[in-house]
Protein backbone atom coordinates (compact mmCIF):
# COMPACT_ATOMS: atom_id res chain seq x y z
CA UNK A 1 0.00 0.00 0.00
CA UNK A 2 1.38 3.53 -0.78
CA UNK A 3 2.31 6.10 1.51
CA UNK A 4 0.02 8.94 0.36
CA UNK A 5 -2.90 6.38 0.80
CA UNK A 6 -1.59 5.34 4.86
CA UNK A 7 -1.30 8.58 5.92
CA UNK A 8 -4.82 9.20 4.45
CA UNK A 9 -6.34 6.46 6.20
CA UNK A 10 -4.73 7.83 10.03
CA UNK A 11 -5.90 10.86 8.75
CA UNK A 12 -9.68 9.58 8.03
CA UNK A 13 -9.45 7.69 11.32
CA UNK A 14 -8.43 9.92 13.57
CA UNK A 15 -11.28 12.45 12.51
CA UNK A 16 -13.43 9.35 13.04
CA UNK A 17 -12.02 8.41 16.04
CA UNK A 18 -12.36 12.39 17.37
CA UNK A 19 -16.57 12.71 16.24
CA UNK A 20 -17.30 9.44 18.18
CA UNK A 21 -14.87 10.53 21.09
CA UNK A 22 -15.86 14.27 21.50
CA UNK A 23 -19.42 14.07 20.52
CA UNK A 24 -21.77 17.28 21.96
CA UNK A 25 -19.01 18.79 22.86
CA UNK A 26 -18.41 21.63 19.88
CA UNK A 27 -15.34 22.97 21.59
CA UNK A 28 -13.25 19.65 21.84
CA UNK A 29 -14.66 18.62 18.48
CA UNK A 30 -13.07 22.14 16.72
CA UNK A 31 -9.61 21.64 19.14
CA UNK A 32 -8.82 18.47 18.17
CA UNK A 33 -9.75 19.19 14.59
CA UNK A 34 -7.31 22.02 14.70
CA UNK A 35 -4.69 20.17 16.27
CA UNK A 36 -5.33 16.95 13.36
CA UNK A 37 -4.77 19.05 11.07
CA UNK A 38 -2.02 21.28 12.13
CA UNK A 39 -0.12 18.19 12.62
CA UNK A 40 -0.64 17.00 9.65
CA UNK A 41 -0.05 20.65 7.86
CA UNK A 42 3.75 20.46 9.88
CA UNK A 43 4.78 17.21 8.11
CA UNK A 44 3.33 17.29 5.05
CA UNK A 45 6.89 18.25 3.04
CA UNK A 46 8.20 15.18 4.96
CA UNK A 47 10.01 13.02 2.32
CA UNK A 48 12.04 10.66 4.79
CA UNK A 49 10.13 7.17 4.00
CA UNK A 50 11.79 6.07 8.01
CA UNK A 51 9.78 9.06 9.83
CA UNK A 52 6.70 9.61 7.34
CA UNK A 53 6.44 5.16 9.08
CA UNK A 54 7.47 6.86 12.67
CA UNK A 55 4.88 9.58 12.43
CA UNK A 56 2.21 7.01 10.74
CA UNK A 57 2.43 4.77 13.78
CA UNK A 58 2.60 7.66 16.29
CA UNK A 59 -0.91 8.98 14.40
CA UNK A 60 -2.64 4.93 14.84
CA UNK A 61 -1.48 5.14 18.28
CA UNK A 62 -2.87 8.66 19.37
CA UNK A 63 -6.28 7.55 17.87
CA UNK A 64 -6.16 3.77 19.69
CA UNK A 65 -5.89 6.16 22.70
CA UNK A 66 -8.19 8.73 22.05
CA UNK A 67 -10.51 5.23 21.09
CA UNK A 68 -10.24 3.36 23.75
CA UNK A 69 -9.01 5.77 27.22
CA UNK A 70 -10.76 9.09 27.00
CA UNK A 71 -13.98 9.80 28.69
CA UNK A 72 -16.62 12.97 27.79
CA UNK A 73 -17.79 13.90 31.31
CA UNK A 74 -20.08 17.03 32.00
CA UNK A 75 -20.22 19.08 35.08
CA UNK A 76 -23.89 19.35 35.99
CA UNK A 77 -23.00 20.78 39.46
CA UNK A 78 -20.64 22.37 41.33
CA UNK A 79 -19.49 19.08 43.26
CA UNK A 80 -21.28 16.87 40.29
CA UNK A 81 -19.59 15.15 37.17
CA UNK A 82 -21.97 13.44 34.72
CA UNK A 83 -20.27 10.72 33.58
CA UNK A 84 -20.90 9.43 29.22
CA UNK A 85 -19.17 6.31 28.73
CA UNK A 86 -19.27 4.83 24.85
CA UNK A 87 -20.79 1.95 24.44
CA UNK A 88 -17.65 0.42 22.70
CA UNK A 89 -16.05 1.36 26.63
CA UNK A 90 -18.52 -0.55 28.68
CA UNK A 91 -17.52 -3.75 29.44
CA UNK A 92 -19.51 -6.60 30.90
CA UNK A 93 -20.31 -6.83 34.26
CA UNK A 94 -18.72 -9.34 36.18
CA UNK A 95 -20.36 -10.58 39.36
CA UNK A 96 -19.11 -9.36 42.53
CA UNK A 97 -19.30 -11.65 45.52
CA UNK A 98 -19.51 -10.59 49.32
CA UNK A 99 -18.72 -13.61 50.89
CA UNK A 100 -14.58 -14.85 50.53
CA UNK A 101 -14.10 -17.76 49.21
CA UNK A 102 -13.85 -20.66 51.69
CA UNK A 103 -10.38 -22.48 51.22
CA UNK A 104 -10.54 -25.93 51.04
Amino acid sequence: MGTRLKVLRVFKALHRTRTAVFKDDDRALTAARLKINEEFRKNKNETSEENIAKMIQMGSDVETVLRQSVLQMEHVDENKLLLRPRDSLLLENVPFCDQPRKKS
